[in-house]
């Protein structure tokens, strides 16, 4: 979001979210764990558990299948590159999965969050067939969270910070105007990627991004169970 910070949302949860903070928590060690081998081996687990697209497609292309090179497409939901890199995932998981959740069960938003997660790497790897950078982060599964949780609470309020010359404001904006600026802005900077021959040179991956948020979306349909989310007034 750059300069606009979320820090939470005015729907409070009817369950508590195990899933979430496992999901959180999961992330949270396993950074702790690339962190404590040192720099070195920390950038030797991104290259051997995050997803590179050109082996990717090696491994589809009948060139010879490789089961270890297609499970990173799961692995690298769950490895991050740097503190601000999981920090930032953390926080949109903390604020806008729990209502997830809590729209779909603990069962189905697992099912959920690790089947976004995957295909929107996979949306990388098309984009980008010929790529050797490791792509790695929980950002797409989270997208598809943020376009679940547009869906099925476009009025819901975020409560959001933005500063201004060092100045705090804390302003409340609509779930609707906070996420669709969000995914209209990973639709154009992946735009500028492709145009630019850059989509596969590294850096922010806005393609994993934008698939997951419209994954998020569509799916949630068949995700939901209506008996927990008919009756609130902010759908």
């Amino acid at each position: 979001m750059g300069l606009v910070i979320p820090l939470y949302d005015t729907i409070p949860s009817r369950r508590f979210p195990y899933v979430t903070y496992v999901l959180i928590a999961l992330n949270v060690l396993v950074f702790l764990y690339q962190i404590g081998l040192g720099p070195l081996e920390a950038h030797a687990i991104i290259g051997r558990w995050g997803f590179t697209p050109a082996e990717i497609t090696a491994s589809l292309s009948g060139s010879g299948f490789d089961p270890r090179v297609m499970l990173t497409l799961f692995t690298a939901i769950f490895i991050h590159g740097g503190l601000i890199h999981i920090g930032g995932n953390m926080l949109y998981l903390h604020i806008f999965g729990n209502n997830v959740e809590d729209a779909m069960g603990s069962a189905r938003f697992i099912v959920f969050y690790i089947l976004i997660g995957v295909a929107a790497n996979l949306a990388q790897v098309v984009v980008a067939p010929g790529s050797g950078v490791p792509g790695v982060g929980a950002s797409g599964a989270i997208a598809g969270v943020l376009g679940a949780y547009v869906l099925l609470y476009p009025r819901a309020g975020v409560v959001t910070l933005i500063p201004v010359f060092f100045f705090p404001i804390f302003v409340t904006i609509p779930a609707l105007v906070i996420l669709g600026f969000w995914f209209v802005i990973q639709l154009f900077q992946g735009s500028v990627t492709l145009v630019s021959g850059t989509a596969g040179a590294g850096g922010v991956a806005f393609w994993v991004h934008a698939a997951g948020f419209t994954l998020g979306a569509v799916l949630i349909t068949f995700f939901r169970k209506k008996e927990l989310t008919a009756g609130r007034s902010w759908l």
